[in-house]
């Protein structure tokens, strides 16, 4: 597929050099040929995926947030894991052959593949002009028609660009070795030449403000936050620094503490020191990635009644469904109006 070239060449710089690695790791010749680069849904690429398989779920941080999924040949994974440990060649054919994993394959294998988000690292890092770090998350196996697919597994339900490489381990062709980058997050490090954005009628957004508040009514004038005593605890996330930095001033000035950060941020650590009431979650899109956010949110704060109000420019039915599906309780248009988002807060912190 045409776009992306930058991304490209990127992966198979990191891929040549994690061979060279790789080579030397597990002491026999480990080549990778020519990228195919194809675009897939999550529905489409398991479609595709006919082979017991090893996930590798990889946190891309900093100032580019994602997941990156390596998908390998749960064969493959068997075959070079046991490589790695010194296991004869018999018993490995016999683990391959009934898919035995145990969990010094598994520990063996990770290994490997730390190798691989190291080469891409030290590739990545030079290249892009902010910060950008991968980090391995636990790894799983998926065998298609016995496991079950959930929203996040085995890989979350998103679009990607898949980038199958042909590798060979001593000369022998290895079965499947798959990269997949959403297309967010390959948007985001390769970013591709947009069409003109459409010119909104103000009356229409002001038409889907109002739709909004009509649907998701708060107290008026912000008078619920007189309920609150302290005004509560307030979780920020905005990539805008500027309206960022305007929310947490006027709610503050409200009486509310304040943690703000941006959607990149190590959520764990604001749940962590103090105990968040309320998120406001501040979006550029509302995306897949974005709305995902919320799960997310959820997830970390270990709450799942926490109230999250979800806010971007522009929202469409789908978009909103899918925002409440992953957990928001409540939707705003932005910009940001100060009494509508201190109803919103008081209505929602004087219930708790």
């Amino acid at each position: 597929m045409a776009g992306f070239e930058k991304l490209k060449k990127m992966i198979q710089s990191a891929l040549k050099q994690s061979a060279e690695e790789g080579s030397m790791l597990l002491n026999q010749e480990l080549t990778v040929d020519d990228t195919e680069v194809k675009e897939f849904d999550k529905t489409a690429y398991l479609a595709d995926l006919e082979d017991s398989a090893f996930v590798v779920p990889v946190d891309s941080r900093e100032d580019y947030p994602g997941q990156i999924h390596l998908v390998f040949s749960l064969r493959d994974a068997i075959l070079m894991s046991g490589i790695l440990l010194g296991i004869p060649p018999g018993r490995i054919s016999e683990k391959r052959k009934l898919l035995i994993l145990e969990a010094d394959d598994i520990d063996a294998f990770s290994e490997i593949a730390n190798q691989i988000i190291g080469t891409f690292n030290s590739v990545f890092q030079p290249l892009l002009p902010e910060k950008f770090h991968l980090k391995q998350l636990p790894p799983s196996k998926f065998v298609p028609q016995v496991d079950e697919v959930t929203d996040s597994l085995p890989v979350p339900d998103e679009e990607y660009l898949v980038y199958k490489a042909q590798i060979k381990l001593g000369g022998d062709d290895l079965n499947r070795f798959d990269i997949l980058v959403p297309l967010t997050l390959a948007r985001c490090i390769d970013p591709q030449e947009a069409d003109p954005e459409p010119q909104h009628d103000e009356s229409a957004i002001h038409d889907q403000a109002e739709s909004l508040r009509r649907l998701f009514p708060s107290d008026a004038d912000g008078k619920g936050v007189s309920g609150v005593a302290g005004g509560g605890s307030v979780l920020i996330l905005e990539d805008d620094l500027e309206e960022r930095e305007a929310v947490k001033s006027f709610l503050t000035a409200n009486g509310f503490t304040i943690h703000a950060s941006g959607l990149g941020a190590d959520m764990k650590e604001f749940f962590s020191m103090d105990e968040i009431q309320a998120v406001v979650l501040g979006m550029k899109k509302a995306d897949e990635w974005e709305l995902s956010l919320c799960s997310k949110i959820k997830e970390m704060s270990g709450n799942s009644q926490l109230p999250i109000i979800a806010c971007a420019c522009q929202w469409t039915r789908t978009g909103i469904f899918k925002a409440l599906k992953n957990g928001a309780k409540d939707i705003i248009m932005k910009p940001y109006e100060q009494n509508e988002l201190l109803g919103k807060l008081g209505k929602f912190l004087a219930a708790a």
